[in-house]
């Protein structure tokens, strides 16, 4: 296919403002990004109209609800967000023969395994932000079988709200703080997970076979306490961590207790080396400060 126009929703979340700011590296596409005033998942049946007047040969959905804990009170907008526009992007994209990629999460399972999650592992999601965005995995694929769904997890940016930056906030403000230490997953900077997602596309252009699921995230398991002890460590700050269990911080939702994506069928494919979250998380505080 030849790949001209590329549409991007979500443009002032973490995944959208990281794909903005690599896209001068490509200027043989003609970007559009659409914040929620431009294009609103909540409203489903304002996307025909948009898709048209734009006429993008792919659309990348980066937009979702990620407010987990408030997804078990927002039960019905979370739906719609992460599941209904999901299918109907996928619906319209299949009408028009426009590529579809959108993103999922690590939250789809169900947390209990002591090895990584593969692409193909059945889901069972524990709470209903996992659920939703389950769903809309499922629509995505009955809509349009060309869809390519990239799972990651544990997102950081040095744009938008993340677990690095309360991180750094709350390590300013308090002298101690209670960390979860028995989670575990793979931080993923949203900056490699754009540059993957553009790798998709050149790779699209070119006549490559890319479709169905695929797990995206930095290499390297940890907790949050971990997480947030290397935090500390790069950015000098003097907080005294705790480390704690999950009984012993309560949640709306329930968080799965392990949930490592294995990644080894994006490198294989894309003959990708993925960096380490160490690395990363390195490069997104040298950003921020």
């Amino acid at each position: 296919m030849s790949i001209k126009k590329i549409l991007v929703t979500g443009a002032n979340g973490q995944l959208g403002w990281e794909l903005s700011q690599l896209v001068s590296s490509y200027p043989t596409f003609e970007f559009i990004f659409l914040d929620r005033t431009g294009m609103d998942l909540s409203k489903p049946d304002t996307f025909e109209k948009i898709i048209n007047d734009i006429a993008p040969d792919i659309i990348i959905n980066t937009a979702a609800y990620t407010a987990v804990d408030k997804a078990e009170s927002e039960k019905e907008m979370a739906h719609t967000v992460n599941a209904l526009a999901v299918g109907a992007i996928a619906r319209i994209s299949k009408q028009k023969g426009i590529r579809f990629i959108t993103y999922s999460t690590d939250y789809v399972f169900n947390g209990v395994s002591s090895i990584p999650f593969l692409p193909d592992t059945p889901l069972q999601p524990i709470n209903s932000y996992g659920s939703s965005k389950a769903e809309g995995e499922q629509l995505a694929l009955q809509e349009n079988e060309a869809s390519i769904i990239i799972r990651t997890s544990w997102v950081f940016s040095s744009h938008g709200n993340n677990f690095v930056k309360t991180m750094i906030r709350l390590m300013k403000e308090r002298e101690q703080l209670k960390i979860v230490d028995d989670q575990a997953g793979r931080p993923t900077y949203a900056r490699d997970l754009a540059s993957v997602t553009l790798k998709i596309i050149e790779g699209l252009n070119g006549g490559k076979n890319i479709q169905g699921i695929y797990h995206y995230a930095n290499t390297g398991e940890t907790t949050w306490y971990q997480f947030a002890e290397k935090i500390k460590a790069l950015t000098g700050l003097s907080c005294d961590l705790i480390a704690i269990t999950t009984a012993e911080f309560p949640t709306p939702a329930a968080r799965p207790g392990y949930s490592v994506l294995d990644t080894h069928k994006i490198e294989n494919e894309l003959a990708i080396a993925i960096p380490h979250w160490e690395t990363s998380l390195e490069q997104c505080i040298q950003k921020l400060s």
